[in-house]
């Protein structure tokens, strides 16, 4: 074959012309552009508060002593779904308790995009779990044919309250359900709490179950978009919980769950997988996943954040890898919360640090969206009624009448205040470690980058996008939204 050799001057400059459209396109993107910087920190009064309104420069050549953060917004990745929490009955429980302007404070809180931190995201529980006053279920013992369902439990505190949160949002909500345990008479153990497993001639019956659930819900106007198919399927825990192995998971899936959704009408309820901790994510994944049968019912893969108990690694870098592996699926974090909870430790900053560290991370490895526990705790992190009290990031005094806004409250809204649904995440880099970075390229053209401080001094950093940049101020243990 004969080389074919391209002069070194045209070369340089087929170079420099590619270097040049390229610095065009970067520069126009931010070309006159204001950057609106919103901080919470630490030992401040500034929550959500308009810090900075900044203007872009040429960028130097950075020094490797200087704080960058680099974004790049032509660098797209996963589309954004949305941020949220659950309301389970301990929330609607202690809602119910508020006065009603508290009441309506906190609706504008959570689910408001003006007044609030504008939640888009719902889970609940498939009749009782731990965060519930008492235990039950929606049939009559040993009602195989479930001829007994009814959601009536279900009427008097948290339907009210979901269709209150729904319509705060004005409809902008996708709402998940998930089950922590069968009943009783449905296990190997006839018992709903310490694990135990579906027992096999219950199958097709449980799978009837969810059909009920949805239907049931649907029928007093609340769209359920999907579910998980099992809460923490590897936890025997003293509070409702069934053990599932992966490869039991995946064939109650392909042989019951998903055909019988299918059967109903209901095969576009959106089915995500797992729903438990990072650590055993991939394997998971692969056993359900490599099943063409079981792989067309999935939508996603959940997990949540309790694998660090010990203070281990939280193992970010599992998500990122089944994102790797099956780009073709969803990435959904489906509970967190910090637990042991302590009144005096209410504001206790390191609390909203654990969700900034873990949000930003999760949606770098291409997470599309993040769902907090309890949305809603009382003075005592309940109720619970097996004393397995937790951190909310809002709690509401039942004696005082008074709201209790936690630093998760804070932090969580620096992501879903700013990020709008259909948002890509973008490239976003820190040159230095003491600062973490995640950044959207919203629908209307505008970029939100969040950076966080995770050290005990201020820092100033360049926020750099192609050759502009500006420089930020951020304190002390702090988080910053930056809208441009």
């Amino acid at each position: 074959m004969k080389k074919i050799s391209i002069p070194l001057l045209l070369l340089s400059s087929i170079c420099f012309a590619q270097q040049k459209s390229s610095i065009t396109k970067n520069d126009f993107s931010v070309q006159n552009k204001k950057v609106i910087v919103y901080t919470s920190a630490e030992n401040t009064d500034l929550r959500f508060a308009k810090t900075d309104e900044l203007s872009f420069t040429d960028l130097k050549q950075p020094l490797e002593t200087q704080f960058c953060v680099f974004v790049n917004p032509s660098k797209k990745f996963q589309t954004y779904m949305g941020i949220g929490g659950a309301i389970t009955d301990a929330s609607a429980e202690v809602f119910a308790k508020l006065p009603a302007a508290k009441q309506q404070e906190f609706l504008n809180a959570y689910y408001s995009k003006e007044k609030g931190i504008g939640y888009s995201i719902i889970r609940t529980n498939i009749h009782s779990c731990d965060f519930s006053s008492d235990m039950y279920t929606y049939v009559a013992e040993g009602d195989k044919e479930l001829k007994t369902f009814n959601i009536d439990h279900d009427k008097k505190f948290k339907i009210p309250l979901i269709k209150k949160a729904i319509e705060t949002a004005k409809g902008n909500i996708n709402l998940f359900a998930s089950p922590w345990s069968p009943p009783a008479f449905m296990k190997t153990t006839n018992n709903m709490l310490q694990g135990g497993k579906l027992a096999p001639e219950y199958y097709q019956s449980w799978a009837n179950y969810y059909v009920k659930f949805i239907n049931s819900y649907q029928k007093e106007g609340i769209p359920i978009w999907g579910l998980t198919v099992q809460n923490e399927p590897m936890a025997t825990q003293r509070w409702e919980s069934c053990i599932y192995t992966a490869e039991e998971e995946r064939d109650f899936l392909k042989n019951y769950l998903g055909p019988t959704l299918q059967k109903a009408g209901l095969g576009n309820k959106k089915i995500t997988v797992w729903d438990h901790n990072r650590d055993l994510l991939t394997q998971r994944a692969t056993t359900i996943l490599n099943d063409p049968a079981a792989n067309k019912y999935v939508w996603g893969v959940g997990f949540h954040w309790y694998e660090n108990w010990t203070g281990g690694d939280p193992m970010y870098s599992n998500v990122g890898e089944v994102s790797k592996m099956y780009p073709d699926k969803n990435l959904l974090f489906t509970e967190g919360c910090v637990e042991a909870f302590k009144a005096e430790k209410y504001q206790l900053w390191a609390n909203g640090e654990r969700y900034g560290r873990s949000m930003i991370n999760d949606f770098n490895n291409g997470t599309v969206g993040w769902t907090d526990w309890n949305v809603l705790l009382d003075e005592n992190g309940g109720p619970n009624h097996v004393s397995n009290f937790c951190f909310a990031p809002i709690h509401g005094d039942t004696k005082t009448g008074e709201l209790i806004y936690t630093p998760s409250y804070y932090f969580i809204g620096h992501f879903s205040k700013y990020i709008n649904k259909g948002a890509k995440r973008i490239s976003s880099i820190a040159s230095r470690s003491q600062l973490l970075t995640t950044s959207f390229l919203n629908t209307d053209g505008k970029v939100v980058t969040i950076v966080m401080n995770q050290t005990a001094n201020a820092h100033k950093y360049f926020l750099c996008v192609g050759t502009k940049a500006t420089e930020v101020s951020i304190a002390p243990h702090a988080i910053q939204t930056l809208v441009f």
